[in-house]
Formats: structure tokens, C-alpha cells, sequence
């Protein structure tokens, strides 16, 4: 039996209409950044380990009241238990292998893991996880692609991430198997860099009110 637990997963991602993905490359922004995405409607925050800064951004984020943060492109069981330590709430990953599913069940880490085909998907839902990421989105079919998948696994539901911006999120959240969408488009890199926190969330407001089904 599967020791998975994709109520939880599906509580975070039911949250807000987009999951913010973002990159930081100074910790130091890490906290007003969270605070400008909360105040705009938008509580859950992936931050990617994809830099040295991001551990210490996570911990930072987790201070700011009302934020769920999480880890993402968590590759493998150290991954996840760095961001664990970190203070994250949950993880994501681009796909799955069988020692990253095994490492957050065993550390009782909400898992969003990655498909982009039947069979992933298939492999997926047979271990427990009906809530799944849909990466890289956009290259794999986009919003075509998840409407096929809705007929034959209508038990599974998405969030779709790559290539999502605010012109083709609606076409994504349209679809009765997409919970959200994750993007980077409420977080432009000039805006960060000048701390425009007043822009960003504004921005995080406008995707906050995207309509979903």
C-alpha cells in the first residue's frame, strides 16, 4: 500500500489559482519578496534550489505570516532533506524517481512529483499520487495535452508548470484536472532586482483572481 498523501498536496495546491516559482539569488530580497506575493493573494511559494541562496531564502519566507513555503527541483532524498531542514512545507520536483518517492514518504513531505506522459502519470497514480505536476507544460502539449488526459485518468489532478504565463494560464485552469498553475511571470527579474515590491503584488493580486472551475 502507498504510503503517499495526496490530500495534503491537493489542500496546497486548492490554496490559489497559481503557485509563484521563483529563483533567488540573494536571500536578502527573500522576505519582502513573500510578503508583497501574501498581501496579493497568492500564500503558497515555490522556491527552486537551483542557487546557493535559496535554502536560506526558504527559511527567510517562513517567517512571513500566512506563506506555505515549499522546495522545488528537489532531485533526490538530500535535496529533500535540506529543505526540510530549511523550514519547507512541501516539495517539488520536475519528475519522480523511485528514492525521491520513498525519501518523502518516509520523511512525511508533501511530494508534488513530475510527469509529462501517460505512462509517468500512470506510474504515479499506481504508488498513491492523483495530485501530480505536469512539467515542462508547455513543450509536453500544454493545455491540449491535459485535456486528453483528462478522459482516460480523470482521477488525477494537475499542476501544470513551463511556459505558463497570464495570457495562456486561463486555458490551463479552465480544465476540470488542473488544481493550479505554477509560473514565474508574477515575479519579473527587473522588478525583484529594484524591490518594486508594490508592482509585484500587484501582479500576484491580477493572478490571484484568475477564475478557476
Amino acid at each position: 500500500m502507498s504510503r503517499a498523501a495526496p490530500g495534503r498536496i491537493e489542500a496546497i495546491c486548492r490554496r490559489a489559482p497559481v503557485i509563484p516559482v521563483l529563483v533567488i539569488d540573494d536571500a536578502a530580497i527573500a522576505e519582502p519578496l513573500a510578503r508583497a506575493l501574501v498581501a496579493g493573494g497568492l500564500p503558497i511559494l515555490e522556491v527552486t534550489l537551483r542557487t546557493d541562496a535559496a535554502l536560506d531564502a526558504i527559511k527567510a519566507m517562513t517567517r512571513v505570516p500566512g506563506a506555505t513555503v515549499g522546495a522545488g527541483t528537489v532531485l533526490n532524498a538530500q535535496d529533500l532533506e535540506r529543505a526540510k531542514q530549511a523550514g519547507a512545507e512541501f516539495a517539488v520536483s520536475p519528475g519522480s524517481t523511485d528514492a525521491l518517492l520513498s525519501a518523502s514518504e518516509a520523511a512525511n513531505m508533501p511530494l508534488l512529483p513530475g510527469a509529462a506522459t501517460a505512462s509517468e502519470a500512470m506510474r504515479l497514480l499506481d504508488r498513491g499520487y492523483s495530485v501530480q505536476k505536469f512539467f515542462p507544460a508547455s513543450a509536453a502539449g500544454g493545455a491540449p495535452m491535459l485535456k486528453a488526459l483528462s478522459g482516460p485518468l480523470p482521477q488525477i489532478r494537475f499542476c501544470p508548470t513551463g511556459g505558463i504565463g497570464l495570457d495562456n494560464a486561463p486555458d490551463y485552469l479552465g480544465l476540470p484536472n488542473v488544481l493550479c498553475v505554477g509560473g514565474s511571470w508574477i515575479t519579473p527579474a527587473h522588478l525583484v532586482q529594484r524591490g518594486e515590491w508594490e508592482a509585484i503584488e500587484a501582479l500576484a493580486r491580477q493572478a490571484a483572481e484568475l477564475p478557476r472551475p
